[in-house]
């Protein structure tokens, strides 16, 4: 990459990355989550950047794809919470992940994911096998007596596109090539008690434009030109979209955009067994002699 690539990989990294420290600040008992999540959207603008998706908040049992809807007035107890924040400088992103335990009873789940992370960290270097760095992701999670999430797993990022091939499996696997210089990695482990996999919860409140397609309705037009202008294909909410036009308008607008394919959802992932969940990530850059942790925080 060149040189004004990589200053927008590395902005992107350190915005998304003090954003994800602002936003474990805010998680408590009692604060509402939807004002959590606008907080660090609006975090991420202050400091230069845009979401790269709506900040994402899984208690409990949900690993992932979970953010308030706009009427949403849920408070936080004494649940353990994965915050993901992503933030994007000209589509360059930066992604990462942590777990807050707000019981005080859970820590070996948030060490678990994190120590999961920081040892494939390590071993990250071009030439080196996507293989061995999942099988020390299991290693680690196994070592601390729970197990991967195996339906779940890190992934490369290229511009516009926050999952792209190759991904870096949370479980040992044959065959997976190696990283390449240059390339830019999310290390993701998620960590759980239950069965090790996740099932997609029926209603969703994140999308992406996948396709562009003609569309009758008025509503649809409108909100599909704002999608493409503002966020591209990366993800947006329905509380994003009811701010600007009304929920009434983008309900209607969201429906038809579906029916015609012109929208992919995303449902909260939730562990099959009703499992706790944990997660670590960050995003890295491959280099010939290691890694540059791009999402590093200061």
């Amino acid at each position: 990459m060149d040189s004004e690539e990589l200053q927008k990989w590395r902005k992107a990294g350190k915005i998304a990355a003090q954003a994800l420290q602002y936003g474990k600040t805010l998680i408590k008992p009692g604060a509402s989550m939807r004002e959590v999540c606008d907080k660090v959207d609006a975090k991420i603008i202050e400091l230069g950047a845009r979401p790269a998706w709506p900040t994402q908040i899984g208690c409990n049992d949900v690993a992932a794809h979970f953010t308030p809807d706009p009427d949403d007035d849920t408070v936080f107890k004494d649940e353990l919470v994965c915050l993901d924040v992503g933030a994007h400088v000209d589509g360059y992103v930066g992604d990462n992940a942590l777990t807050v335990d707000l019981s005080g009873k859970r820590g070996k789940f948030v060490d678990a994911a994190k120590h999961a992370m920081e040892a494939a960290a390590k071993l990250v270097k071009a030439g080196v096998s996507i293989s061995e760095i999942s099988h020390i992701i299991q290693e680690t999670i196994v070592n601390h007596g729970l197990q991967p999430v195996r339906n779940l797993s890190g992934h490369t990022i290229s511009r516009w596109v926050i999952h792209d091939k190759p991904s870096v499996p949370n479980v040992e696997a044959k065959n997976l090539g190696v990283l390449k210089e240059g390339q830019v990695i999310a290390i993701e482990p998620f960590v759980t008690d239950g069965k090790g996999m996740i099932y997609e919860q029926d209603q969703a409140n994140l999308f992406a434009l996948v396709q562009k397609k003609p569309v009758r309705s008025p509503y649809a037009r409108e909100i599909l030109q704002f999608v493409e202008k503002e966020y591209h294909t990366l993800p947006f909410t329905t509380r994003w979209l009811s701010a600007k036009f009304g929920i009434g308008k983008v309900n209607l607008a969201l429906r038809d955009l579906l029916q015609n394919g012109s929208l992919h959802s995303y449902a909260p992932l939730i562990e099959e067994a009703s499992g706790m969940v944990a997660v670590h990530e960050n995003t890295l850059l491959v280099t010939k002699d290691g890694c540059e942790w791009l999402t590093k925080a200061d």
